[in-house]
Parts: C-alpha cells; sequence; structure tokens
C-alpha cells in the first residue's frame, strides 16, 4: 500500500478517501475502530500487509469509514452514529459502481459488512467478517484488555502499547503503520470528533444505545430471515478483545440459514489475524472469492 494509490470521491456530500489497486473482481476492505477514539486512530492503512497481494488478483478498494482516516466526519451530530458509517459504507459501494463487491470488514468493519449485505444484497457477492466482537452476541473487553495506555493518547507509543495489547505477536506493527495513525489523530477533525465523542458524551448517549439496538435487530435478522450471501468468518484464535467463543456463535447463528458459510481460524493470531498472518489470510480470501465469483 502506498500513497499514491489513494483517491478521494464525494460520498452524498462526505469527501471520502479510499486506496485503489489492481485488476479482477472488485475487493472492498474495511477497517475496524470508530471516529474520534481516545486510544486508536484506525483506518484504510490497517490492511496495509494485505494490500499489495490482494491488488495482484483483485481491484482492491481500501476505504477510510464515515469520520475516519482521511474522510470526512459526520455532517450533523445525528450521524455520530453506526447506523450512519454503515449507510456510508453502502453509498460508497454505490458511488464507486462496485456492486455488486466482495466485502471484507474487520472488528466494527464486520459489523458493517454484515450489516450492509443483509439490508442490501444487491450490493454484495460475498461478505468475509473478521475478529468482530460488534458482530457477535457478548461482552465487549476492550476496556479491560486495552487499559491505562501510556500517555499522551494517540501518540506513537500509546498506539504501539494498545497494538500489541491487541495482538499475539507484537511483529506486524509497522512504523509506516503507526505514523499514519498519528497523522490522522493529529488532525483537525479528529479533534472535533474526538470533542463530539468524548466531552459532549455522544458515545454515552447516543453511538454506544444506538448500536446496541442496532445489533438486536441484526441478530433478529439473521436468526429469522438470513443473511443473503455467501458469508464466511476468520477468526484469530488468541484474540484478547473478540473471544474465539463468540466467533463461533455467530457462526451458528448464521448457520440456521446457510449450510455453505465457513469459519476459519487463525493460531497465534489476536485482534489483527489478517495483519499477524497476511499470506495465511490472503489465501483464505483468495479461496473464498474463486468459489463466489
Amino acid at each position: 500500500m502506498h500513497k499514491e494509490d489513494e483517491k478521494f470521491i464525494d460520498v452524498e456530500g462526505v469527501k471520502t478517501h479510499y486506496y485503489e489497486k489492481g485488476n479482477g473482481p472488485p475487493l472492498v476492505l474495511f477497517h475496524g475502530g470508530a471516529f474520534g477514539h481516545p486510544t486508536a486512530a484506525d483506518s484504510a492503512w490497517d490492511w496495509s500487509t494485505n494490500f499489495d497481494v490482494l491488488a495482484e488478483r483483485y481491484q482492491v478498494f481500501a476505504v477510510d469509514k464515515l469520520g475516519q482516516g482521511f474522510t470526512d466526519i459526520p455532517k450533523s451530530n445525528d450521524d455520530y452514529c453506526m447506523a450512519a458509517v454503515v449507510q456510508h459504507g453502502a453509498d460508497t459501494i454505490r458511488a464507486l459502481g462496485l456492486g455488486p463487491a466482495h466485502l471484507v470488514g474487520h472488528s466494527r468493519g464486520g459489523y458493517l459488512v454484515c450489516r450492509l449485505t443483509l439490508d442490501n444484497p444487491e450490493l454484495v457477492k460475498s461478505c468475509t467478517i473478521v475478529d468482530s466482537n460488534t458482530s457477535s452476541p457478548g461482552v465487549e473487553l476492550n476496556a479491560i484488555v486495552l487499559g491505562n495506555p501510556p500517555e499522551p493518547l494517540l501518540s506513537s507509543e500509546s498506539h504501539r502499547w494498545i497494538f500489541e495489547h491487541y495482538s499475539y505477536s507484537p511483529n506486524h506493527i509497522t512504523d509506516d503503520w503507526l505514523d499514519i495513525c498519528c497523522e490522522i489523530a493529529a488532525r483537525p477533525d479528529y479533534r472535533v470528533a474526538w470533542e463530539k465523542m468524548e466531552t459532549e458524551e455522544l458515545r454515552l448517549r447516543q453511538f454506544s444505545p444506538g448500536l446496541a439496538a442496532d445489533k438486536s435487530k441484526m441478530f433478529a435478522k439473521l436468526r429469522d430471515e438470513g443473511i443473503k450471501r455467501p458469508t464466511q468468518i476468520i477468526w484469530g484464535k488468541n484474540d484478547p478483545t473478540a473471544s474465539l467463543e463468540q466467533g463461533w456463535v455467530l457462526y451458528d447463528l448464521i448457520t440456521k440459514h446457510r449450510r455453505d458459510v465457513q469459519f476459519h481460524v487463525i493460531n497465534q493470531a489476536g485482534h489483527f489475524s489478517y495483519r499477524e498472518h497476511p499470506k495465511a489470510f490472503n489465501e483464505l480470501i483468495h479461496a473464498f472469492v474463486a468459489a463466489n465469483e
């Protein structure tokens, strides 16, 4: 992944940043995290260890979600919610003229692709959910596992500490990744989103309760109607924040309506399983896309 791969597109008035490379079936990658987060500035660069190899077979798009990376923050307070992030994801696919595309989402990006596939199956050819606590029933463990990072928050040292505590091995934590995280965290938009979410307490008053309600609706839809596109789940066996047991619960829920759903466990891998074992992860993507083209 390189800076020359980056592009911008207007998505319903939101200046949206993404990286694009390669030819072939469209493959869209959505990262995790959330806007204005106090401990980690996730972005599309999270996919930097996978992007170039995947682009040898696919037209790959790694998208900065609404309010993250170098994409504009929400236009109104009402859009500081996960529902707006999912809608922006769908609108981005439409704006790029990609549907149907193969979608891959990590963590909260996993929730995005699962919900988008349920609500807009016409935009999706296949759905891959990666280490997504947000997509799974159960308690979020981030506050326990990632409590008390070194200050100043969002510094290179603090980001490294956060990523180390997410991971089985720190070997995937590269300087370029830390540099991009710090560059994003220093943007004025990031500070505005932080103020909205933390100081104005939109996280507590709006984002979290809205997400909890949306998750309940998603689980009911998975249970009652099922997901309409081929789906695979990829999980790090040693993920400290999204337990393997949660992944199996999600798998069992999806299998009620889809016999072809796949579950893959990557050993000696934490929350960023795709970065810790990029070759194994990419091979799972290759096999799944080839089976569903």
